[in-house]
């Protein structure tokens, strides 16, 4: 089917009535109706300064690789370490399948509804028919935005881990808090995603090259632990649990799809950025894990590149990562400075044009998000239950639950038709499943290793390396 985008450069610009309401339905289509007007959330100026749309499919599969393999590949050795070797590649492998399903679910929900740039935006689609659209906008899109700031502040906390382990702690961990808040900062002032883009490349460098001397030095050194190898273990529920929250983590950069598909030139090849997505993600998790693993034993540490034996070695570890800590969490700022930023000046000139309000107002709120992330960081500072509370949270919703209830929209009526419509209700239905069990199951399992926790302080000037 032909794209149904706006043309030219006005990515913010919405959709016309016209446009959305003449668009026509298919056999191959998802969804009968089409909501006849997009959200009241965009700017309507002609005059274009600020070019959006100029993402290539395989520069927002860079993008995309960056955002989602940083901070949850560090985990993933201790999960597979946590639950065994075969249960561990197995639920990754089962993650990573629903999470591209997922994926592939929310282009076909944006290619239907061309205007959508957030999940508040496909909440407002939802919620419409029910009367409700303006709530579920505002419930999705600020949940999306709280989810994101936390994730920025999972890149603060592994900052300040690596700035500790890389001059031995010789300074106060808020300190190197403060200090990562400037840098981040500073590279979120741009407005558009094309020049993350061109960082991604060397995010993706510098967390695989992280990860294989990791895996060199290790294979080498048997730094940790006995290397005795498990193939399955049995472990309390709470510990089992988060361990497969800190997978489901690993695979959910789903929150900010929308974010990038509107930034898309050719918003048609998105199955394609997302195939690279998929295929990268799950090799490198899958490889990296059980390496690790294998050579470092049950010990294994969370984040995994404090695993090496050699404090040399470590701190070059470190010092290779910090590219990827930096630009993924760039990323995630300018998706949730973006959503706030549309929604505040949407309709006005200032979307679209260099004014000096629309600079500093950007500028304002790159700024809100990160002392709000740096808040985050300082108060919940053991990395593993922190992203364990943000999948149980947000991700169980972002990346499953939602996609399956996008896609129950957009074929209500239809769900029976034929075999192959039952097929898929059946796979969306496990979307929602998987979704309702990590947020109510992980929160709890979450809730309890925090409290564990509860003699690690927080706001501390202890090193947390």
């Amino acid at each position: 089917m032909a794209s149904t985008e706006p043309k030219g450069n006005d990515a913010i610009a919405s959709n016309s009535p016209e446009t959305a309401s003449n668009k026509k339905s298919s056999k191959d289509d998802f969804a009968p109706e089409v909501v006849d007007h997009p959200p009241p959330s965009f700017a309507n100026d002609d005059g274009v300064e600020i070019n959006y749309r100029t993402l290539k499919w395989w520069q927002a599969g860079m993008v995309m690789i960056a955002e989602t393999i940083s901070l949850g590949i560090l985990s993933l050795p201790a999960v597979v370490a946590n639950l065994g070797l075969v249960p561990g590649i197995i639920l990754i492998f089962v993650m990573g399948v629903l999470s591209t399903y997922s994926g592939y679910v929310l282009g076909e929900f944006r290619r239907q509804y061309p205007w959508v740039q957030s999940f508040g935006d496909a909440g407002e689609v939802l919620g419409r028919p029910f009367g409700m659209g303006r709530f579920c906008q505002e419930f999705l899109g600020w949940a999306q935005t709280i989810f994101v700031i936390f994730v920025m502040g999972s890149h603060l906390l592994t900052w300040t881990i690596c700035l500790n382990t890389l001059t031995d702690s010789s300074t106060c961990t808020i300190v190197w808090a403060f200090v990562g808040l400037a840098v981040f900062w500073v590279l979120n002032v741009p407005r558009t995603l094309k020049y993350a883009s061109y960082m991604s490349f060397f995010s993706f460098f510098s967390i695989f090259t992280a990860v294989l001397v990791t895996m060199i030095d290790v294979g080498i050194e048997k730094p940790i632990g006995t290397t005795s190898i498990e193939i399955s273990r049995h472990v309390g529920f709470t510990s089992a649990f988060l361990s497969v929250t800190n997978i489901a983590v690993a695979f959910s950069g789903h929150s900010c799809f929308f974010s990038i598909i509107s930034e898309f030139k050719e918003p048609n090849e998105w199955p394609k950025a997302l195939a690279m997505l998929q295929i990268c993600d799950t090799t490198i998790y899958m490889i990296a894990s059980v390496v690790i693993y294998i050579y470092v034993g049950p010990d294994v540490p969370a984040p995994a590149l404090t695993a090496a034996d050699s404090i040399k070695v470590r701190k070059a570890i470190w010092g290779i990562a910090i590219p990827t800590i930096v630009i993924a969490g760039v990323i995630y700022g300018h998706v949730a400075a973006k959503y706030i930023f549309v929604r505040a000046f949407g309709g006005t000139k200032h979307i679209v044009k260099r004014t000096l309000i629309g600079t500093l107002g950007w500028i304002v709120i790159t700024g809100v998000v990160w002392v709000i992330a740096l808040v985050i960081a300082e108060s919940i500072p053991v990395f593993s239950s922190l992203l364990g509370l943000v999948c149980a949270l947000f991700a169980s919703w972002f990346s499953y639950g939602l996609p399956g209830i996008f896609w129950m929209f957009m074929n209500r009526g239809e769900w029976f038709k034929d075999g192959k419509m039952i097929a898929k209700f059946g796979a969306n239905a496990v979307l929602i499943l998987t979704g309702l069990l990590l947020c109510a199951l992980g929160l709890w399992s979450s809730a309890e290793a925090i409290h564990t926790e509860a003699a690690t302080s927080a706001w501390s000037c202890k090193s947390n390396a």
